[in-house]
């Protein structure tokens, strides 16, 4: 018990962590009749040989801490546990999976082994053995799990169901259920169990067959998400109380022996986060060959989170892990983040000490991103919208848009103006080039907290001071990584809460009464100069770096607020 602690210590939620946490498996506010519910509770009262005895009240725990450990709502979570893996290993899975249990996570698991090939002599009685021990090491850990060992899905499309249409963009699963195959996950979570499922399906002459683990859990991501949905509909329409356990899985977990998705752009280390609405193809485009042999199911758990994500909420996430990281999954339940965030300076990433070929990636549905350089190109109407309630003030609008139509250098947009970043160009005398300016960066409130910061700022870095190298080469609908990177500068008040954020992804930063001076050397000219110095052990001033504070805060302090007062 005190490594589940340990656990959930390390996880460092931030106050959004909680709230977040809080949301999806916290206490639900119930309103109660004011005749019934008196406004104050009076302590109880014992009579005892004639004397009234008051009885304090008990201390109340914390509702963090209690719905940490006793959480009120349960969700399910979807999890691939690819093998084979040693008993010493599958312990390690196990007790993080029971741990999850105990934070409100009830995990719904395929079972699959890499190295069982489908066909093989004694198959179907090898898979059952895998999933009888994945039971046992769980029960070990003192949780009750349930093997379901019959067809759980079926091939093929879905009766009444148009599969032909994509959805977001992405076809159908191989597999389907109907309302009676969740029958067996039901009960067993009904029943406080843990659902420990082979991957068998019914074909279309009704035989049982063993199919890819990866096939079975497509179709039950579709089938319940469906599932939950018609239990929602049934509550409002009957005013009745919702399942114990709500189907709609909140995680896709996949626990294997080989982590992450490697990227090029750390050296083969596992990406941190991915932007499956915009990264996708890249990163199938950029897998190294040497990497189907290392990761050989790298991109089939890919595309398997791209599948189930289409159809799971948009807050839900999928996760890559190695059998080495398991403690990782209670860090990503509280926090759905990163281990690492993906928008920390790559300098700072290469000798991060959290970063290693285990790090787990995390996948998330993310939104398109896209680069605008016209002015005439901006949405208006959007672009008020997303900046007054991020900001949580009134536009002044005919300055703001008259200053950005003079100066507009570049607008990087996440979705439908769910979040941007607004750059433009500052004439600055003594320099040879403008100041790249960071004018606005905005996300939505509804989207603060889902990884679109994240993405936002990544494609910020490969627009501006991350341009000319490789790893700024990414599809974001600007100049793919060509080019020579500039120095970004921007301003915050003094008193941001953002500043920390702001502290940790800049090169420095300049105090100047009640305002902070921030910038992010160019990249590629810094790596040119640690070559070209390294020899000699010596910090100093490079020429292009002096007197270039002075100017660039005579130039950005006195650029006008686009506020109303």
């Amino acid at each position: 018990m005190f490594d589940f602690f340990l656990s959930i210590l390390r996880a460092n939620p931030s106050l959004r962590d909680t709230r977040s946490y809080l949301a999806s498996f916290g206490p639900r506010p119930q309103t109660q009749s004011p005749a019934t519910s008196p406004l104050v509770s009076p302590s109880p009262v014992v009579q005892v040989a004639q004397q009234t005895i008051s009885i304090p009240d008990l201390p109340k725990t914390s509702p963090i801490l209690a719905s940490i450990l006793n959480p009120v709502i349960r969700r399910t979570a979807l999890v691939k546990v690819q093998g084979p893996f040693t008993d010493v290993q599958l312990d390690s899975i196990t007790r993080g999976l029971v741990y999850l249990e105990k934070l409100g996570l009830v995990s719904v698991i395929v079972v699959e082994n890499d190295e069982l090939h489908r066909g093989e002599q004694d198959e179907r009685s090898s898979i059952i053995e895998e999933t009888t021990r994945v039971v046992t090491s769980l029960e070990k850990h003192g949780a009750r799990a349930r093997p379901v060992v019959g067809a759980i899905v079926r091939l093929g499309p879905k009766p009444g169901a148009d599969d032909t249409v994509a959805v977001n963009g992405i076809c159908p699963p191989e597999s389907h259920t109907i309302d009676s195959d969740l029958i067996p996950i039901r009960s067993a979570l009904r029943a406080g169990e843990i659902p420990v499922i082979s991957p068998f399906a019914l074909d279309s002459f009704c035989r049982s067959i063993r199919i890819d683990a990866n096939d079975v859990i497509a179709g039950l991501a579709r089938g319940m998400v469906e599932a939950a949905a018609e239990d929602r509909h049934k509550q409002a329409k009957y005013d009745g109380t919702l399942e114990d356990v709500d189907l709609t899985p909140l995680r896709l977990m996949v626990i294997n022996r080989e982590g992450g998705v490697p990227s090029y752009a750390r050296s083969g280390y596992p990406h941190l986060l991915i932007n499956l609405e915009s990264e996708y193809s890249h990163i199938q485009e950029t897998f190294h060959s040497p990497w189907h042999h290392s990761h050989p199911t790298a991109l089939s758990n890919l595309s398997l989170a791209r599948t189930c994500l289409a159809y799971m909420p948009p807050t839900s996430s999928a996760v890559m892990v190695s059998h080495r990281s398991p403690s990782s999954l209670i860090a990503n339940l509280i926090t759905n983040k990163p281990a690492v965030s993906s928008s920390l300076p790559h300098a700072l990433l290469q000798g991060n000490r959290k970063l290693t070929p285990s790090t787990p990636t995390l996948l998330r549905r993310g939104l398109p991103i896209q680069v605008i350089r016209n002015f005439a190109d901006i949405d208006r109407k959007k672009m008020n919208r997303l900046l007054e309630d991020s900001f949580r003030r009134t536009l002044d609008q005919n300055a703001f848009y008259g200053r950005l139509e003079k100066t507009l250098d570049y607008v990087i947009l996440a979705g439908d103006y769910a979040g941007a970043a607004i750059v433009t160009k500052e004439e600055c005398p003594g320099l040879e080039a403008p100041i790249t300016y960071l004018d606005k960066f905005a996300v939505l409130p509804s989207h603060q907290g889902d990884g679109t910061v994240d993405f936002l700022w990544v494609a910020l870095h490969d627009e501006s001071y991350g341009l000319g190298l490789p790893f700024s080469a990414n599809p974001n609908g600007g100049k793919g990584g060509r080019g020579e990177g500039r120095d970004l500068v921007w301003r915050s008040r003094a008193d941001n809460p953002v500043n920390k954020w702001y502290f940790e992804r800049s090169t420095g930063h300049l105090r100047m009464g009640s305002w902070v001076l921030f910038w992010c050397d160019a990249e590629k000219r810094l790596e040119i100069a640690k070559g070209r110095r390294a020899s000699s052990g010596l910090s100093h001033i490079e020429d292009w770096e002096d007197g270039r504070l002075a100017k660039w805060a005579d130039v950005i302090f006195k650029i006008p607020a686009t506020w109303k007062k």
